[in-house]
């Protein structure tokens, strides 16, 4: 999430108290209690909070262009507002956020004036997207970061320590108009109350900011990874906005962990740390431990493989914390390897258009996580999608929306918001399963993007469906070879075109071993309309192309350089078309293809 806000300019909560610290900085300390009963309390009775929450953002904005537009005439019923008020994608809005964006008119959307402008990853069609954002959504922001610790805390108690948060800047600029725009992650990081907030839950960031705001991704990771070796007994959480993040972390500790040693023995900073602000700030930190640096080495040495390195490192690591459901759940099997028994956390459910849910239940693995709707934090309306039986992600034609105490536990929904921040009946593009309910507000398990899809003709294959048939290949290759990471795309320069595949494995496999899995993919699509065009040709041999080592390391490089943090990556798993950029990347960095002859 996003925001430009001032942290002078709202009154604190009730949910928090303070008490001086040996300094002179009073810090925020979270009432535990009284945030679990304001989240009881909310989701008590979801309906009314629901129809409480549309009437404040519908008061609020009935000045806004876009409601007029609509004919909504200052009605505030969610009757009123569904037949009025169309559902839209961000295609709809584009026009109306670029006109914000320019300067040209900042109430469209909402009546007090948009100054921030969040960016989305990107990652997901090629170029990101403007979002507007506002002071409201930093406000749910704090409620999802309060809710989740109070319930985390719980389970997992965490006092007096510091959190290893591989967690990267990118920079912020103007628009057009003047309103500050930055990824959605760079906002917040760069916002005081984010800092507040990491203070209150009593685990503020190993590194100094100026590690977090540099502006060379491979410093400052460097960085992050001997922060985190200085404060190792006092590390208690390890967290990233996404999994991905943290498992690459610890890839590139792999390579250079015997450097970092050296730093830490010897009290001085490696000559790879160029950026002077960096260098200043962490070469502060270091002074000669040759008994840290010592331990540290003897683990190192005693691992296999790298198994279990997270506890061996950080002794006191309470919990592993970040995004794990959805495009990186791909990654949970090499962090669980990395942490051993440290548990794996879930963080909660959020994009860049606005929160959604909450991870009340922490214990459960990242498999199986759920995320508690809070109804205060914007209108949901959810799509119901009617099995068709095809692949893991149900696809459908389109029945009438429902309300969030509407849902029925095991069907799956659409997602649409409405927020304080100018998006209405805003079709977020997620599909989620309802697996049960929090008092009256349902507890959603994210299951798949719906507009990712592999389709040539009447197939339809999901970022799930392909996720199955990935994971299911790739336990045909050895123990000792490892998928670093995969995507896909449609080729459609012959007919009949074809799926491929993309793989960077860790390691050479046998041609023969290969060949195996090209196979176990084209046979794990088990959409009908799939399967049965294989079957009389009109889909050709699915084709599985091995990358050179480092191939996805330039995708991240080419979005990192488009502007996007490596907080906020995300791997594409579909390359449309339109991504060229990345298309040219796979295509120069192929090894062997391999053709499917299951069929």
């Amino acid at each position: 999430m996003g925001f430009c806000f001032d942290p002078e300019s709202t009154d604190e909560s009730k949910d928090f108290k303070f008490h001086e610290k040996k300094s002179t900085e009073m810090v925020e300390e979270i009432n535990l209690d009284a945030v679990v009963e304001e989240f009881e309390a909310i989701t008590a009775d979801a309906g009314r909070i629901q129809r409480e929450t549309l009437k404040k953002i519908l008061e609020e904005n009935n000045e806004a262009e876009y409601l007029k537009r609509w004919g909504l005439n200052g009605r505030t019923d969610p009757d009123s507002f569904r037949a009025c008020i169309p559902l839209v994608s961000h295609k709809d809005l584009e026009h109306d956020i670029s006109s914000i964006a320019d300067g040209k008119n900042q109430s469209i959307l909402t009546t007090k004036p948009i100054t921030t402008i969040s960016l989305s990853s990107g990652t997901s069609e090629g170029k990101p997207k403007f979002v507007p954002f506002n002071d409201e959504l930093m406000e749910s922001t704090m409620q999802i970061y309060k809710t989740s610790f109070a319930f985390r805390s719980r389970e997992y108690p965490v006092k007096n320590g510091k959190a290893l948060q591989f967690i990267y800047s990118s920079k912020q600029f103007k628009t057009k108009g003047g309103l500050a725009a930055g990824t959605a992650t760079t906002n917040v990081y760069r916002n005081a109350r984010f800092k507040e907030t990491m203070k209150a839950m009593q685990t503020p960031c190993s590194s100094p900011d100026e590690v977090i705001f540099g502006p060379d991704f491979d410093q400052s990771l460097y960085c992050h990874l001997l922060c985190g070796l200085i404060f190792r007994n006092e590390i208690h959480v390890i967290s990233s906005t996404f999994a991905h993040s943290i498992v690459q972390a610890f890839r590139n500790f792999e390579q250079i962990w015997q450097e970092l040693v050296s730093d830490i023995r010897d009290g001085s900073l490696s000559n790879r740390i160029t950026v002077p602000s960096i260098r200043t700030a962490v070469s502060k930190l270091l002074k000669p431990d040759p008994e840290t640096a010592n331990i540290i080495y003897s683990k190192c040495l005693k691992l296999s493989n790298w198994f279990g390195v997270i506890p061996a490192l950080f002794p006191n690591v309470k919990y592993i914390y970040g995004i794990m459901t959805g495009s990186m759940e791909p990654y949970v099997k090499k962090l669980r390897h990395y942490a051993a028994e440290v548990p794996l956390m879930s963080a909660d459910y959020g994009s860049s258009e606005g929160w959604i849910g909450v991870n009340i239940n922490p214990k459960l693995p990242p498999e199986q996580v759920t995320y508690a709707v809070l109804p205060n934090i914007g209108y949901f309306e959810f799509i119901p999608l009617r099995p068709q039986k095809q692949g893991s992600c149900t696809l459908t034609t389109e029945p009438q929306p429902v309300g969030l105490t509407q849902v029925k536990v095991g069907e799956e929904y659409e997602i649409i918001i409405t927020n304080f921040a100018g998006l209405y009946r805003y079709r977020l593009g997620d599909v989620v399963k309802v697996k049960g309910f929090h008092n009256s507000t349902p507890e959603l398990q994210f299951i798949c993007r719906r507009n990712l899809l592999l389709t040539i003709n009447i197939d339809k294959n999901t970022e799930k469906d392909l996720q199955l048939a990935v994971e299911a290949a790739a336990k045909l290759l050895s123990e000792k070879l490892e998928l670093v990471d995969f995507t896909s795309r449609t080729d459609l320069s012959s007919n009949p075109g074809h799926y491929v595949i993309y793989w960077e494995i860790n390691g050479e496999p046998r041609d023969s071993v290969l060949q195996e899995c090209c196979n176990c993919l084209d046979t794990c699509f088990i959409d009908a309309g799939y399967v049965g065009s294989r079957k009389i040709k009109a889909i050709g041999a699915l084709e599985l192309r091995v990358l050179k080592k480092g191939t996805f390391n330039r995708i991240l490089d080419h979005y990192v350089g488009l502007g996007a943090a490596v907080s906020q990556f995300k791997t594409p798993r579909c390359i449309t078309p339109s991504n060229n950029t990345v298309l040219q990347i796979l295509s120069a960095n192929g090894v062997k293809s391999y053709f499917s002859t299951a069929y």
